[in-house]
This record gives C-alpha cells, structure tokens and sequence, in this order.
C-alpha cells in the first residue's frame, strides 16, 4: 500500500523524511537486497530505504531458476523476501517499476512510471542482462535467454505445446536449462561452439564424463557448431549452422554468457570500463554512489558466482551503515552443478601453469574422476566429477594457501584420512 501511495506523490517530492538520509537502491535483485540485509543487521533505523526493481516480484533465489524449471520447487520456494518484509523493515518497494535516469546533480533518480526519488547515498545492482547472439532470426517468438521467472514460465508453456528445444550455450546455465526442458518432456539439443562442456569450469576429462552422463539422460549435443540463422517465418521452427545443417526447433535458448548491465550508470557519466568501476569499499568514482554485484568491475575482474557478490554485499552494507573498516578482496570461487544425479565440482585455478602439476585419481568403474592442481606445496585448483564430498575442504585448502607437504600422497583420498595419517 506504501508504494502505492508513494507512486502518486507529485514529481520532486521527496520519498524520505528530512530527518534521515536517504537510500534508493537500484534494483531489488539478489546483490542488492543482500547488501541491504547487511546494512539493516547493522544500523537498522539510519536510512530512508526505497528499493526500485524491474520485475513485478519480491526479491527471489534467481540460482534456484534451474530446479523451478526442472519441477523440483516452485515460485513460491525460491523468495527471499517477500512483500510482508520490506514492509516490516520500513522499505519502500517499487516492483515492477525500474528507475530509467539518474540526475547526478539533483541527486533524483526517476523510473519508468515517473516516480522521482532523491538520494544521499544511491546503491546500483542493476545485475546483468543476457546476450543473444545476434544471428538472423534472433527476435522470432520463441527464442528466449534464461534469466528469470518470466523466462522460465516461457520455457514451462512451451514445454506443454511443443516438443523440439535447442539450447544454444553447453556452460553452467545452458546445461542446468537442458536438463530443465529434458524433465518437463522436451526433446533437447545443446550446441555449443567450442569442443567441451563448460570450458570455463572443467578440464576435458571431466567435461568428457560429463557429456556421457547427460546423453545417457537423453540429451543431445552438437560440439563446435556455429549458429548461422535461427529458421522460421512467424515462429522459430530450427536452427541453421554455417555448414547448412539444421535442427528441428520450437523453443531456442540462448545462454550464450550475459552482460554487465551498465546503460543507466553510463547515461549518468558514472566511470565505466566492462562494468561500473568500484574500488575496494565498492564506492564508484561518485563517492555518494555505490555498486554491487554483476553489474560492477574491481581490480580488472567482473562477476557472476554468488560467493564473490555475498562478499561484496558485507563490504558495501559496513560502509553504508557507517562502519566502514571492511575492504573487499577477490578470492577463489567454487562451481557446483545443479543437475539431478550429476555430482560436480570445481574450485580455483584448475588449468594451472608451467610450474604446477597434478594429482589425478581416475576410477571409471564408479564414475570417479579428481583432479588437483599443485604448486609450491599448496592446492591452487581442483575439479571433481562423481564424487564431491570433499570439495569444501580442497576449497578451504586453496583459499588457506595450506602447505599440503605432510599430506601430499593420501590427499586425493579426503580430509579424513589426511587427518588420521597426520596424527
């Protein structure tokens, strides 16, 4: 009912009451309601919180898209905060309505439906936006990106009428999708324009076990396969490659990699490079404006794991609260995939060097496959395929930098037999 109100106010009123500063967040996504989270844990009552967001939900687990998908959860299982919350924690929400300007000058920020807001301090978590290859027919009905729950209900009615899915992209998400489809009763093809599976995240023995374990579930692949055309005259109805083949299609989505999503911070002059660039406090060049999440660029790096924008959520709410002691530090992140009945994972520096070696411990009876990246006595990578019980200790081992010297030959065989050899 707040945001109600609020949307009738007349231009240039302030959304705040003049005895607190105010914050408007831009966009009510996973990285920013995060940081509010951890501002609020903080100084509870020092702002005046309006959140503005371009999807007409609350916040929601956009990493729990895949099992929506699969039909393992639903909606409803996947939010964070509901309506009810913001509402007990004073915060104005606009959902479904995602600020378009910022006037730097005025410190107003205006959204689509024209509701102006000013600030004191601005936090932007505008995320990232999906990149469609753009191939002749990419706008047909019927093609699609995977990235949030109107996605997903696309991708769920088409299941119930059509039969023939591509997915364009074999990385992390294009799987996760695949396997989505493959659940609802989709006869899917995944392509891919490179020769393995999730390059980014595996080395090629496990990208090879992976591939075998998926077309026993009965999906398809097509490796380095360039997509020429999407085929159809009102509809998509295949997928043409630039040696002429083709691919039945009724649904093509393209999970291709996304984009940092930086259109409204570089219309308002903010410092951009790939993404907005943050310093260690995640402040912007504008020492009012903060930034987090996928849309932001530090030290060179951008993002698109959960574990490195949870880091940056702690920092940026310190700061905000006025407890500004923390700074962000890049560490390794980790790889999990969500497909039922495949165990996966991936940590660190799995390609390594010409320094580095490995310890590789193959068991294709079981389906085990592991491998560990070594350097200097320390672990810096490690890809596990069938067995991953033991991810989080060699994920703790690489960020520890432990010297593994004691524990070199017994270490692909787990923390607990480490540990009984130690003692």
């Amino acid at each position: 009912m707040k945001a109600e109100i609020d949307a009738r106010l007349p231009r240039g009123i302030p959304l705040a009451t003049p005895s607190r500063p105010r914050l408007v967040v831009i966009g009510n996504g996973m990285a920013g309601m995060r940081t509010v989270e951890e501002l609020l844990k903080l100084a509870p009552d020092l702002y005046d919180i309006a959140v503005f967001g371009a999807e007409p939900y609350g916040n929601y687990n956009r990493i729990m898209l895949s099992p929506v998908l699969a039909g393992e959860k639903s909606v409803d299982d996947i939010i964070l905060n509901s309506r009810s919350w913001y509402e007990e924690n004073g915060i104005r929400l606009h959902a479904g309505d995602p600020v378009v300007a910022i006037d730097r000058t005025r410190r107003i920020v205006r959204s689509k439906n024209g509701v102006e807001a000013g600030y004191d301090r601005l936090l932007i978590a505008t995320g990232s936006k999906p990149f469609l290859i753009p191939v002749p027919g990419h706008d047909l009905p019927g093609v699609i990106a995977f990235r949030d729950i109107q996605d997903v209900e696309t991708m769920l009615d088409a299941a119930r009428s059509h039969r023939h899915a591509v997915v364009i992209g074999g990385g992390l998400l294009g799987l996760e999708a695949a396997n989505g489809l493959m659940r609802q009763g989709m006869s899917v093809t995944v392509v891919h324009v490179t020769d393995s599976l999730m390059e980014r995240q595996l080395d090629r023995s496990a990208s090879a076990l992976l591939q075998q374990t998926l077309e026993r579930k009965g999906l398809r692949f097509l490796l380095k396969a360039n997509t020429a055309e999407i085929v159809g005259p009102d509809r998509v109805t295949a997928v043409r490659f630039d040696d002429g083949t083709e691919v039945p299609a009724d649904l093509v989505v393209m999970t291709a990699g996304v984009r940092p999503n930086i259109d409204l911070a570089k219309q308002a002059g903010l410092h951009c490079e790939r993404a907005i660039v943050v310093d260690d406090t995640l402040q912007t060049y504008d020492p009012r404006i903060y930034a987090v999440g996928e849309c932001v660029q530090h030290r060179t790096a951008t993002f698109g794991l959960v574990a490195p924008i949870w880091d940056q959520a702690l920092v940026c709410g310190a700061h905000l609260a006025g407890a500004g002691h923390r700074r962000y530090v890049q560490r390794a992140t980790a790889t999990k995939l969500k497909v039922t009945g495949v165990e996966l994972y991936s940590a660190g520096d799995f390609i390594g060097g010409p320094d580095s070696e490995d310890l590789v411990l193959r068991d294709p009876r079981r389906g085990v496959y592991k491998r560990l990246v070594i350097e200097g006595n320390r672990v810096i990578g490690a890809v596990l395929y069938g067995d991953v019980k033991e991810g989080a200790w060699y994920f703790d081992l690489i960020q520890s930098r432990t010297d593994i010297s004691s524990l070199r030959s017994h270490l692909l065989f787990g923390k607990t037999l480490c540990e009984t050899q130690a003692a």
